[in-house]
């Protein structure tokens, strides 16, 4: 029953998220004047880009949609799509944004560019600037991603090696107004670092950049150290910013879900920000919390964060942040089968996997244990995925077309 409500928790809360509606929604407020050019980057580009042609129709005369592999859902009527690189920029990614700065190079003051903006964009949306080669930002996103590094602070190195990024592209398109639609993925609606803020100026600076190579104690090549002594646009004129998508909406009908289902429900915080498996065991003590003292909510009840966490890569195995979430709250919760724990991404994917996260309870170290899986091992070598997928405990979705962080909850049953 417990698996059966998160299940309905999830399903529910994914469809509300759907970018087409809030796009959709969106336009019916705003004024677009003369041709409108759509740039849409991000895992939910496609559905965003699909929406807006279907709202504004002849009105967009060009556009280029460049969305993650697999992500793209056909043909869309005057834009090209593309599919590039994610959560490390591919050839594919420069190709992409190379040709959306071809078609905004010759747009007038009366132009409009409907910038539409997903979690992921980062990746996908890149020009590496100067002397910076694509494989010197490869290697030096891989080291980010493993180091620990929160999205801030990819993001800060990112946009001071970027041509567009840090509001540098907004300043390619002027004098043409830029209108940024935005599904935020970064803890906080933090604009500057959604996508690495392409078209909203930069709060952070090259001294900031240069300090988290220092706090991670990632090597750079003094070229790259250059690059970064160049500040990112501080003041831009030609923008106007909205999110239209958050995880703090998420969070809220997730919660509201779960009243529905008879739970007693409170947010505990859509600025989940931790090692994973840290966020693993808090998880669980308040779980156990609840289900030993009915606090700080009666029984039955739901717990529900939203957030990103990261994991420390030690280990040579395979999986993400949420599956790693999941298998460190398994082991605290064995035999507790009033349990449940489910963290996943909201765009479906986690990590380098197919899975969007995973979904626990007190029997899951039994069934692992009964295949011959060492949970402990198996959490130490990061190797979540292999952990959890012999005993059905992914959370596997496919691509669910929106990307606002993570959701996380925990239900505990009478």
């Amino acid at each position: 029953m417990l698996r059966e409500d998160a299940l309905r928790i999830i399903t529910e809360t994914v469809h509300h998220l759907l970018p087409e509606n809030a796009v959709t929604e969106s336009l019916k407020e705003i004024n677009l004047e003369g041709n409108v050019t759509v740039v849409a980057i991000g895992k939910a580009a496609w559905r965003m880009a699909k929406a807006a042609k279907e709202v504004l129709g002849n009105k967009v005369i060009k556009g280029v949609v460049i969305t993650k592999y697999g992500h793209s859902l056909g043909k869309i009527e005057t834009l090209e799509v593309c599919e590039a690189g994610h959560p490390v920029p591919d050839a594919n990614s420069v190709r992409a944004t190379e040709r959306v700065l071809e078609i905004v190079s010759d747009l007038n003051s009366g132009d409009t560019v409907l910038l539409l903006i997903s979690g992921g964009g980062s990746a996908l949306f890149e020009k590496p600037k100067g002397s910076v080669t694509l494989q010197q930002l490869q290697d030096l996103t891989e080291q980010l991603l493993r180091s620990g590094a929160d999205i801030v602070e990819i993001n800060t190195i990112r946009k001071h090696l970027s041509e567009v990024k840090g509001g540098r592209f907004a300043q390619k398109v002027f004098p043409a107004r830029v209108i940024s639609l935005i599904l935020s993925d970064v803890i906080g609606d933090r604009i500057d670092s959604i996508a690495s803020g392409p078209a909203y100026p930069d709060s952070t600076t090259s001294e900031e950049a240069l300090a988290i190579l220092d706090k991670y104690k990632i090597k750079v090549e003094d070229s790259i150290k250059k690059e970064l002594q160049e500040e990112t646009p501080k003041e831009l004129f030609n923008v106007e910013t909205k999110i239209i998508g958050s995880v703090k909406l998420a969070c809220e009908r997730a919660a509201e879900v779960a009243s529905k289902l008879g739970y007693s429900t409170m947010i505990l915080t859509t600025t989940l920000s931790c090692e994973a498996k840290e966020a693993g065991k808090f998880l669980v003590s308040v779980a156990k919390e609840i289900l030993r003292s009915d606090r700080p909510l009666s029984k039955p009840a739901a717990v529900i964060l939203g957030g990103e966490t990261v994991v420390r890569v030690t280990g040579t195995g395979k999986g993400g942040r949420n599956q790693e979430l999941a298998l460190s709250a398994a082991i605290e919760i064995d035999g507790f089968e009033k349990i449940v724990i489910c963290s996943l991404g909201t765009d479906g994917t986690d990590g380098p996997t197919d899975a969007a996260g995973g979904i626990v309870d007190g029997t899951t170290c039994k069934r692992m244990k009964a295949l011959g899986i060492e949970p402990v091992k198996m959490l130490l070598n990061n190797d979540s995925y292999n952990a959890l997928k012999p005993i059905g405990d992914l959370l596997i979705t496919g691509p669910t077309g929106t990307n606002v962080n993570d959701l996380v909850f925990l239900l505990v049953g009478r």
